[in-house]
């Protein structure tokens, strides 16, 4: 079928006519006017035509564009305009503006000549894409709001503002008869030009993806592909990729590598920085237009991966090697760090002189009796006498240089604080590195223990309408109660009873809410400051450059963490309607921590104590820009991992996990039963995603204030943590001091420490009921989840609910609600009083 191509705005036609000219082993001459030859001595110069076969073809690449304005408008821009053009236009058939009645391509540079349609580019290893390149301009607008009460301070002067950081756009779909129209020109223009490869079709955010954002992530690029235009990943090999990267992603400089091996111009820092954001959000604009995050994680770099050994399968080869070594080193990292992150590490005989005699060579350590492992490392042959509450130890002797011991001290602990005592060590020259690990967890068959008033309570309130729970009892380093109750989900989508309602499970997963708070942000943070790379009282402008100018350079840290920066409770960015207006709306995460380190007003008075999850969105984000990795990414590894935790995740259906493994929250997805409306709402009952519309639609399921999923069992883990301060089994998470610094109470308010609740002299009865230590810590989740530490009692309680799974009423006052939040079981402190009176009792 051959194809009309039409002059713009002349409307006389083109026909597109192809000649194949010369033969190569025979001299052709014609006569050639001066033009071409401005010094040629006559009018007329022969010229003799030889084919060399040294040489190749100008076009290396097809960039598809969208002009993000009407027909009309993208004529004056690219005929008259003096700066930009294109080879190509294609219009749409609904545009207004369009005079047509049949649907027409345009050509407005010959294939021949260098149209200005790339500006600075980079695709391929080639810089400057408009020499090489074939462009192709389809009229497509995205409903776009310009940020205009923002100050821009971010913006390129060179950016067309189109596409620039201070549009918030919506990208509509591509007219399907314009689509028809863009494959027959496509394949025409590959016909011709056969440099032009599956990989060198690109977008124009593949080749400049800091600058541009076209052609958006409704383009077909699929559909293009089943055409025989441009490239697409094989779903085998993406699934066999994702397998491997869930376990173990790889590091940020591999994933640069990978996309620079595909064809991306990003830089190799082994950072997530700037660029590399840019640079993800394009490629999933491309492979992945339903998950456009511009973060790194499995699907993204399994998509990635399965492209490169599709299309490079030379390059795949040393990209799976370094990933392989990375996983080794990993493995040698875990096994140092284990011996290096015992609760006792030390070297005897101490050899301080200013230390007493009789304090040398001592350490306690806490343990539970049965537990405890000692490790030794002896420096060269060596006799030792080493003692544990007392008592001899047996051990080798001689111990040999070169070699590592372990011992049982079960026989010899007890619950609580343990002693650990070096005597002499022969010969005197000679040293001994000695470590303990830390307690663990042990499911008890301890008997005495009266749960049945807890257990009448939960069950009559189930009885009564209230959806399920899992509650979690640790005392003395056992679990002394896990018991499930009732169900995780009772509704269908649309609001109808389960005709077989999901029963409620010991291991069912939660959406923790503001427990992630805690128990991902705050545990990361703490781990940072433990390794030294986090000052609590330095600016955050130190760690997040961009946070400057309206007095940001002035909030520290610790601000965030005590909710003093001044910030509102929360911005709901997801929706247009946010109280700050429509500039801040944003459903994507790139824009959102734009937003967030940038242009968020203070609210209230710095030093204002103000609950906000704006202070803990930071915080994620400060975490990530530490480490270089995603925060879903470095407390799964760096945090949950070593702990042996294999179901504490963001985003879990996304890594391995199936809706029927989890508790259900809304009924109506994020509706409120119809009473609520924004873009993109979901309207399903939500199970194994987040329910916090700001995680789910502004950050893409991971922020520092929810998004976390846990089981009540490794919740359990990640409490004694705490209870055995700072470590569990033979990980070390964070120091001591540290934890101290974090969990004391603050100088304004005893119920306040650095993100944690604490239960002061009883103001927060609610929480903790009315029996809790002033020592005791936790925090609350607002889809029913509430932890409770007590180190004064060695006991934590996990209760976990799906409170939120129930219908949603209104208020004499107008007020929405969920009738599961009347129910004592989601209001906390009454279960808590119960447990703790029942511990109490056993005392």
């Amino acid at each position: 079928m051959r194809l009309a191509l039409y002059a713009s705005r002349c409307g006389w036609l083109l026909i597109a006519l192809f000649f194949l000219s010369g033969c190569a082993n025979s001299p052709q001459s014609y006569s050639s006017k001066t033009k071409g030859f401005a010094k040629a001595r006559s009018p007329e110069v022969d010229v003799v035509r030889m084919q060399a076969r040294a040489y190749s073809e100008r076009v290396k690449f097809l960039v598809m564009h969208f002009t993000a304005i009407d027909y009309q408008k993208s004529v004056n821009a690219l005929v008259d305009g003096p700066y930009v053009s294109s080879h190509y236009l294609v219009p749409e058939s609904n545009d207004p503006s369009y005079p047509y009645d049949k649907l027409k391509v345009f050509q407005l540079v010959d294939e021949t000549k260098r149209a200005w349609h790339a500006g600075r580019s980079h695709w391929q290893g080639r810089d400057n894409i408009n020499d090489q390149a074939i462009g192709i301009e389809i009229v497509n607008v995205p409903q776009c709001q310009h940020r205009q009460d923002i100050p821009l301070q971010l913006e390129d002067p060179n950016v067309s503002r189109e596409h620039g950081e201070d549009r918030l756009c919506l990208f509509p779909d591509y007219d399907p008869r314009q689509v028809e129209l863009l494959i027959e020109l496509a394949r025409d223009i590959l016909a011709r030009n056969p440099d032009i490869g599956p990989t060198q079709v690109v977008g124009h955010s593949d080749i400049t993806p800091s600058r541009k954002n076209d052609p958006g992530p409704r383009f077909p690029w699929y559909q293009l592909y089943k055409a025989g235009i441009g490239a697409w990943y094989d779903e085998p090999t993406v699934h066999r990729y994702w397998q491997q990267f869930i376990q173990s992603m790889p590091s940020v400089g591999l994933l640069q590598k990978a996309m620079r091996a595909y064809g991306y111009g990003v830089t190799e820092t082994g950072f997530l920085d700037g660029q590399t954001r840019d640079t993800l959000s394009a490629f999933q604009m491309h492979f992945l237009p339903h998950h456009v995050t511009g973060e790194p994680d499995a699907k993204t770099a399994a998509t990635l991966f399965a492209l490169v050994e599709k299309y490079f399968p030379e390059q795949v080869e040393a990209l799976m090697t370094g990933y392989q070594t990375e996983l080794l080193l990993q493995a040698e990292s875990s096994q140092q760090d284990t011996f290096s992150m015992a609760q006792v590490d030390a070297e005897f005989p101490e050899s301080d002189p200013d230390t007493p005699q009789w304090v040398k060579n001592r350490r306690r350590f806490k343990t539970y009796q049965g537990q405890g492992v000692l490790t030794l490392q002896p420096s060269q042959e060596l006799t030792a006498e080493l003692f544990v509450n007392g008592e001899k130890l047996n051990i080798a002797s001689p111990l040999m240089p070169g070699e590592t011991y372990r011992y049982s001290l079960g026989r010899r602990t007890q619950d609580g604080l343990n002693t650990f005592r070096v005597g002499t060590i022969e010969p005197a020259q000679a040293r001994l590195r000695a470590q303990i690990d830390y307690p663990t967890l042990h499911q008890s068959v301890a008997s005495g223990y009266d749960f049945g008033p807890v257990d009448a309570l939960i069950n009559d309130e189930i009885n009564q309408g209230f959806p399920g729970a899992v509650l979690v009892v640790v005392k003395d380093g056992k679990i002394v109660k896990h018991q499930a109750y009732g169900v995780q989900r009772r509704y269908a989508d649309g609001g109808s009873l389960l005709t077989q309602p999901q029963p409620m499970h010991k291991n069912t997963l939660f959406d923790l809410a503001s427990n992630t708070k805690m128990f991902a942000t705050n545990y990361a943070l703490m781990k940072l400051v433990s390794d030294g790379r986090l000052d609590i009282d330095a600016p955050i402008s130190a760690y997040l450059a961009e946070y400057r100018s309206e007095g940001r350079e002035q909030r520290r840290v610790r601000d965030l963490l005590t909710h003093t920066a001044g910030y509102a409770p929360e911005v709901r960015f997801f929706s247009p309607e946010n109280h700050l207006g429509q500039p801040y709306y944003s459903q994507t995460p790139g824009k959102t921590k734009a937003l967030l380190s940038q242009y968020v007003p203070f609210e209230v008075a710095y030093g204002t104590p103000l609950y906000s999850d704006t202070d803990y969105m930071l915080l994620g984000m400060l975490v990530e820009r530490i480490t270089g990795m995603p925060l879903d990414r470095f407390v799964e590894t760096q945090l949950y991992q070593p702990l042996g935790l294999v179901n504490t995740k963001f985003n879990p259906l996304d890594k391995g996990h199936s809706m029927s493994e989890f508790a259900a929250t809304e009924i109506h997805g994020n509706s409120r039963n119809g009473w609520v409306q924004f873009p993109n709402m979901r309207e399903y009952v939500l199970q194994g995603e987040v329910h916090d519309e700001k995680a789910f639609y502004s950050m893409a399921g991971v922020s520092g204030h929810a998004g976390l999923f846990s089981n009540a069992g490794e919740m359990a883990v990640l409490t004694q943590v705490l209870l055995n301060r700072g470590g569990y089994g033979e990980t070390r998470l964070f120091s001591p001091t540290v934890m101290d610094q974090f969990l004391k109470a603050s100088d304004e308010d005893i119920t306040l420490g650095l993100g944690w609740r604490r239960a002061g002299n009883g103001e927060r009865r609610r929480h903790f009921g009315p029996y809790a230590s002033p020592q005791a810590i936790g925090h609350t989740g607002w889809t029913g989840t509430v932890t409770v530490i007590d180190p004064a009692y060695d006991l934590s309680i996990i209760l976990l609910t799906n409170r939120k799974h129930t219908p949603v009423e209104e208020d004499e006052q107008g007020q929405l609600g969920f009738t599961g939040d009347s129910y004592e079981l989601g209001r906390y402190g009454s279960i808590v009083s119960l447990v703790y009176e029942a511990v109490l009792a056993h005392q």
